[in-house]
């Protein structure tokens, strides 16, 4: 028996390669990005935030990276919503299962226009764009009209965004959709972590630890 497995494909084993090599440079990219900002000042809103990092990847871990496409292939969802495109390496392992499924797609939203291109053009390089949809804009408000059930979620953008994002989407899980967010360590992420935490509010959750951990929630 042959089995498909898109990640095996060259131009995608190239396009992560590549990418993971460009993010290991990033604390060199951040430090340069809060140098170019006016003395004393620090970006405040959303989108200021994008643009000052808008040449630093932030990625998910290669481990992580995996272990999203494998929870794709077990739920098989029709719908995937990722919130924080960045360049694009947690979308490729995303829509990596999604291709392997044979069927779904992936909807990710990014604010950075400079990411957004950077992104569209190795999601075409990789053969994968058909199966994936960026929405530019804050995702408060390009999420805000999705048509479809979101049947697993990334959360891996601005954390402070991060419970906001999903509250936002709650009327669009059903039972048993699982919800993704990357990088438990982080203060920001602390609020995103008692909501979902808290069986009151209608999760399961777990810590599963992969770099930075990531926190998987199961809408109950």
């Amino acid at each position: 028996m042959t089995y498909t497995h898109t990640l095996a494909d060259p131009r995608v084993e190239a396009a992560l390669s590549q990418m993971f090599a460009r993010a290991a440079h990033d604390e060199d990219t951040a430090a340069l990005a809060r140098e170019k900002l006016p003395e004393g000042l620090a970006p405040t809103t959303p989108q200021e935030q994008a643009d000052a990092a808008a040449e630093i990847y932030m990625p998910i871990s290669a481990a992580g990276g995996q272990l999203l496409y494998n929870l794709v292939r077990a739920v098989r969802p029709s719908t995937v919503v990722e919130f924080g495109t960045s360049f694009g390496i947690s979308t490729l392992y995303l829509a990596a299962g999604v291709r392997d499924n044979g069927a779904g797609r992936v909807i990710t939203t990014e604010l950075s226009k400079t990411k957004i291109a950077a992104a569209r053009r190795t999601f075409a390089e990789t053969g994968l764009d058909d199966v994936i949809t960026v929405l530019e804009g804050d995702a408060r408000h390009t999420l805000r009209d999705l048509d479809t059930p979101a049947d697993l979620v990334l959360l891996d953008g601005w954390k402070d965004l991060c419970l906001p994002v999903l509250q936002l989407l709650e009327p669009r899980l059903a039972p048993g959709t699982l919800v993704i967010a990357d990088d438990v360590d982080l203060d920001s992420l602390r609020p995103y972590l008692s909501y979902v935490r808290d069986q009151a509010n209608g999760y399961q959750s777990v810590t599963f630890p992969v770099e930075d951990g990531m926190e998987i929630s199961c809408r109950l």
